[in-house]
């Protein structure tokens, strides 16, 4: 079984593992501590939020704005149309950005925001039945 580890630069960790938790995802306190937490979104996936600090550890060169320019489109699946428009909703409730319009393509619907520190989720629904 593979693993993906998503690893994202955040200012505010404390406003970041708040964010993500209120989208309905936990943290995992075995991965994290005050420069990083572990956040699960699946049973294969999850985003490492991490202190500028730490992350400076993990790389060379500097670490980019997600403000200024996109650096990775990060999509999810969803299970539906309705769980697209709820995770949408509660981050733009919880200081996400709307980031392009809602993506409607008749069996694929999507939508995407910006969390707190500028990066580019996209949230995508793809009915497999009506694809054939």
């Amino acid at each position: 079984m593979r693993m993906i580890f998503v690893n994202l630069p955040v200012a505010d960790l404390a406003r970041s593992k708040a964010f993500f938790e209120a989208l309905g995802f936990s943290i995992n306190p075995q991965f994290s501590d005050e420069t990083a937490a572990c956040v699960v979104v699946s049973e294969t996936i999850f985003v490492m939020l991490l202190t500028h600090d730490k992350f400076r550890q993990f790389i060379t060169g500097e670490i980019g704005d997600a403000h200024a320019a996109t650096e990775v489109l990060t999509c999810l699946s969803a299970e539906s149309r309705e769980e697209v428009d709820d995770l949408l909703a509660k981050a733009l409730a919880n200081g996400g950005k709307a980031w392009k319009p809602i993506m409607d393509m008749g069996p694929m619907y999507g939508a995407s925001f910006q969390d707190p520190d500028g990066h580019v989720w996209e949230l995508m629904y793809m009915d497999m039945a009506a694809m054939q």
